[in-house]
């Protein structure tokens, strides 16, 4: 079949929302690393929208920093795609125009440090996971051991981690009398604008204290909170858009009406009129908190629970009345740990997140959400009960989730089918599981492990008695009956 492409743009049915600009008019403001389907219907979108405007200066160069299937999927199509809103029956198509190129790094880092560092860009997005940032998650250091960031410390000519691209553009704008950009994280993470700070301030220092003084004194790096529910595309998406279409869409997206972006107000350049669904604010923190103790945290307790009982989807998980009442005690226990800003109804917003786990038409798989456990869970469940327990509060349900993502590890779910286990440290954990006999050997081994669990916690008597508790009950009885017994 016909792929989409601007040849295509004009034979789509008359619903489709097609680019209201001038795309070849359009100037690459925006340097994106790490595209896929969250960057796609979030990021994008909100520049897409400033294109829409008027405001010609934002449009986005794209890089991968691995692999080149997106750029396989979006290049054949002038770099088009669609958005599909889905919310309930109904559903909106969008083409988004705004991503003009997409760069595979590896193939070529010095085409990515060329468009870093060209005048044109002002700001540049990441969303490169967790692990991407090259930070130990206890300490904040450099991982020095991790072979790519070993590589950039040894030399920043040919980059392949996001912060050595990040210092080699940097370096190469103050050479030519440039500015620096703002450099604005995406990921889910606390402070995740200071954590990309120093990663950038630690590899260039290590190459030029000079360096690390100029981006220290003229970089910005804010903080973000970023929120929409993103499912991952199958196929039958691909084939029931193009009947809809009459072209191929293999760069399409799916997700849901709400879209949420907080970015501190700290810019080190120029920046769009940010519309509908930015906030642009002094304080991000306690909203980023919110979003990551009540989304996040109750997405990855859903993920390892329904996961292990066989369940394939969130709003399947979430029909079981037990897990919906699991799913309001840790929303319980975890509001008592924030701070929330005068601006957030933290009750009218657990009610708008319900609503969105309910919502069937997303597909949101849960083995999707289950990926990266170890380094999504510090801050969506961990920081949570660490305050709970200083707090003389209890724990019941933000344990069981942490107990759930413990079983697992092991890489069966209650049904005796196997999973894949898809985590930076899988063989480090399995290693150190391997030789656990016992619920409370594997416990141990879990507590003892520093790359996920702060010393102070895992030192926590009545942590360890929780996780023991709901452990022993999913390996002898199952993810449901641990649910019941909550």
């Amino acid at each position: 079949m016909t792929r989409l492409s601007s040849a295509t743009l004009a034979g789509l049915p008359a619903d489709i929302v097609r680019p209201g600009y001038d795309r070849a008019a359009v100037r690459p403001g925006v340097v994106h690393l790490g595209i896929g389907a969250f960057n796609r219907a979030h990021q994008a979108v909100i520049f897409d929208d400033a294109l829409t405007a008027g405001d010609l200066r934002w449009g986005v160069i794209a890089a991968s920093l691995r692999s080149p299937g997106v750029r396989d999927q979006m290049m054949p199509q002038d770099c088009l795609y669609t958005m599909l809103v889905r919310d309930g029956s109904a559903e909106q198509a969008r083409i988004i125009g705004v991503v003009s190129q997409v760069l595979v790094a590896p193939e070529d880092p010095a085409a990515l440090v060329a468009a870093l560092a060209a005048p044109d860009t002002h700001i540049v997005t990441l969303t490169v996971t967790e692990k991407g940032y090259k930070l130990d998650p206890a300490t904040g250091a450099l991982i020095e051991g991790d072979p790519q960031l070993a590589a950039d410390l040894a030399s920043l000519a040919a980059p392949q981690t996001a912060p050595g691209f990040l210092v080699a553009a940097l370096a190469a704008r103050r050479a030519a009398g440039l500015p620096p950009f703002t450099a604005i994280s995406c990921d889910n993470l606390p402070h995740n604008g200071t954590r990309l700070r120093n990663a950038v301030l630690a590899l260039a220092a290590r190459h030029d204290l000079a360096l690390a003084d100029w981006i220290a004194a003229e970089g910005a790096f804010p903080e973000t909170m970023v929120d929409r529910i993103v499912p991952a595309t199958t196929d039958a998406d691909i084939a029931a858009l193009a009947d809809r279409l009459g072209v191929e869409d293999q760069a399409m997206v799916k997700t849901e009406p709400f879209l949420q972006w907080v970015i501190e107000d700290k810019f080190c350049g120029p920046r769009p009129d940010f519309g509908a669904g930015v906030q642009v604010t002094a304080a991000v923190a306690p909203w980023e908190e919110a979003k990551l103790r009540l989304l996040n945290g109750a997405h990855s307790g859903i993920a390892y629970l329904g996961g292990l009982a066989g369940i394939d989807h969130v709003h399947e998980v979430l029909a079981l009345p037990e897990a919906r009442h699991f799913v309001e005690t840790l929303w319980d226990e975890a509001q008592t740990t924030l701070s929330p800003p005068p601006e957030l109804d933290v009750a009218a917003y657990r009610r708008e997140l319900m609503a969105r786990f309910d919502n069937p038409t997303l597909q949101h798989r849960t083995r999707q959400i289950a990926m990266d456990g170890s380094q999504k869970l510090p801050q969506r469940l961990l920081a949570t009960i660490a305050a709970r327990l200083a707090a003389g509060q209890g724990i019941d349900a933000l344990s069981l989730a942490v107990a759930a993502w413990v079983r697992w590890q092991a890489g069966v779910d209650d049904r005796g089918e196997a999973h894949v286990v898809d985590d930076p440290l899988a063989a480090a954990i399995a290693a150190r599981l391997a030789d656990a006999s016992s619920t409370q050997a594997r416990v141990d081994a879990i507590l003892g492990f520093d790359a996920v669990v702060p010393a102070d916690l895992a030192g926590n008597a009545a942590f360890r008695a929780a996780l023991i508790r709901w452990l022993a009950i999913l390996e002898a009885d199952g993810a449901r009956a641990a649910l019941a017994q909550l």
